[in-house]
C-alpha cells in the first residue's frame, strides 16, 4: 500500500486566502506584516522556552536545505482548553486514537502568535494593484529557477501533461509561485499552527468557517502522521499548515497526492515528480478541461456604457456565454467559442486603469488552488515567462 512520507518545509513564503490546496490567507504578506507578526510573539518579562528537539526528517531537495523552525511558540497547554478536549474526544471516538497519548501530544503544542497575525486581513483602504503584485512573482530569480526546474524535470512534466492534459507551464507556474521550486516551503510546525488557528482564530466575519477548516486540517495532520508512524511534530510547513513543494494542506495530500515517480510512496517534499503529478491531479479534480485548447484567459476591451459591470464578481466559475459578453459590450480580440462558458475578470491596478480579461474553466480551476484572480494570473504569466526563456535557451 502506498504511504506518505514526512513533508519538510524550509522557509515560510506567505500564503493566500484559504486555499483549497494550501488553505490560508492572501498570498505573500507584506514585509511590514511579517515584522509585526514576529514582534507580536515576544512578550515583555516572559521567557519562552525553545521547542523540544524532534527526530530528524529525511533530507530535503537541494533548494530546501534550511532546517528547523523560525519562531518561538508559546506553551499554553492546549489540552486544558474545552475546545481541545472536545477535539480529543472526537479523535478517540471517530478514529480510535489512544487518549493518553493524544493528550500528551496536545500538551506539547505551542500557540503561535505570528500565525494569528499573518492570517488577519490587510487593513482597508489600500487599493489592489495587479502590476505591483505581479512584479513579486514574475522576476528574474523566479524565472531562472523555473528554467532550471523545467530542464531538470522535463520528463515528468511531459508525462503529467500527457496523462492529465495540464500544460507543463501551468505546473511550473504553480510550483514557482508557491515555493520558488522548493526553496521556500515553510518552517512552522504544522501541529502548532493548525491548533492555533483552529482554536484561537482572530476575530473576523469568517472566523467560524476558518476555525472549522483548520480544525479539520489538524485532524488530517494527525491521521497522516499516524498512517506513516511518524512524529507529527516533524511535519513542517507554512504559517497556515501547508506543506511541500506544492504547498498542499494535509487533507489535500490525502485526497490528491500522487505517487508519480512510482516508488510506492507519495513524497511532496522530496520528489519533484510527485509534486508535479499531484498538482496536475488537483487541477483535474477541480475543473481543468484538458480538451479546452487555447489560452485560459485573454485581454478584452469594455464598452463605455458599462453594461458589462453586472457581469463582474460572479464567483470563481465560468458562467457566461460568449453572446452574453458580447451583448454587454465586452470586446474580445478573437471570437469566443459559443459552446463554452467564460467569466469576466477585473484586475485592478491602483490609480492606473483596471485591466479586463475573459477567462475560461481552466483559469478558474487555478483559482481553486488559491482563491484569487491575481494568483491565477501570476501562475499563468510565470509559466509563460519560463516557457519563453526555455525556448530562447534552445535557439
Amino acid at each position: 500500500m502506498k504511504h506518505f512520507v514526512p513533508l519538510l518545509a524550509a522557509l515560510a513564503l506567505a500564503a493566500a486566502p484559504v486555499l483549497d490546496a494550501r488553505g490560508a490567507a492572501k498570498h505573500a504578506p507584506s514585509k511590514a506584516k511579517i515584522a509585526k507578526a514576529k514582534a507580536a510573539k515576544a512578550r515583555p518579562g516572559k521567557s519562552i522556552p525553545a521547542p523540544k528537539a524532534r527526530k530528524a526528517l529525511a533530507p530535503a531537495v537541494a533548494a530546501a536545505a534550511v532546517s528547523g523552525i523560525d519562531y518561538d511558540g508559546e506553551p499554553v497547554n492546549f489540552s486544558e482548553w474545552q475546545v481541545m478536549r472536545e477535539f480529543i474526544d472526537e479523535m478517540v471516538a471517530k478514529h480510535g486514537f489512544e487518549r493518553a497519548a493524544l493528550e500528551a501530544q496536545m500538551r506539547e503544542v505551542r500557540f503561535v502568535e505570528s500565525a494569528v497575525q499573518l492570517v488577519k486581513p490587510a487593513p482597508p483602504g489600500k487599493p489592489k494593484n495587479w502590476q505591483a503584485y505581479s512584479e513579486r512573482f514574475i522576476e528574474p530569480i523566479r524565472i531562472n529557477a523555473g528554467l532550471r526546474f523545467w530542464n531538470e524535470n522535463a520528463a515528468a512534466l511531459a508525462r503529467a501533461e500527457a496523462r492529465y492534459g495540464v500544460p507543463a507551464e501551468i505546473l511550473v507556474g504553480i510550483i514557482g509561485v508557491e515555493t520558488v521550486y522548493g526553496r521556500d516551503t515553510g518552517r512552522f510546525r504544522v501541529l502548532d499552527t493548525l491548533a492555533t488557528l483552529a482554536f484561537a482564530y482572530p476575530e473576523a466575519p469568517n472566523k467560524a468557517a476558518r476555525s472549522v477548516f483548520f480544525r479539520t486540517e489538524l485532524e488530517n495532520a494527525l491521521l497522516l502522521a499516524r498512517h506513516e508512524s511518524i512524529d507529527p511534530f516533524t511535519l513542517l510547513g507554512s504559517f497556515a499548515g501547508a506543506v511541500g513543494l506544492p504547498q498542499f494542506m494535509p487533507g489535500n495530500i490525502l485526497k490528491y497526492g500522487v505517487d508519480f515517480d512510482g516508488d510506492g510512496r507519495i513524497d511532496l517534499r522530496g520528489s519533484t515528480s510527485d509534486a508535479i503529478g499531484s498538482v496536475a491531479n488537483f487541477l483535474i479534480e477541480h475543473g481543468w478541461k484538458p480538451g479546452d485548447a487555447g489560452p485560459a484567459v485573454m485581454p478584452v476591451d469594455v464598452a463605455a456604457h458599462r453594461a458589462w459591470e453586472p457581469l463582474l464578481g460572479r464567483g470563481l466559475a465560468a458562467t457566461l456565454r460568449a453572446s452574453e459578453l458580447e451583448a454587454a459590450g465586452v470586446i474580445a480580440p478573437a471570437a469566443l467559442a459559443p459552446e463554452r462558458l467564460y467569466g469576466l475578470v477585473d484586475l485592478q491596478n491602483g490609480a492606473e486603469a483596471t485591466e479586463y480579461w475573459v477567462a475560461n474553466d481552466n483559469f478558474f480551476a487555478i483559482t481553486k488552488y488559491n482563491r484569487s484572480y491575481f494568483y491565477a494570473m501570476s501562475v499563468i504569466d510565470l509559466g509563460r515567462a519560463v516557457r519563453e526563456a526555455r525556448a530562447h535557451q534552445t535557439l
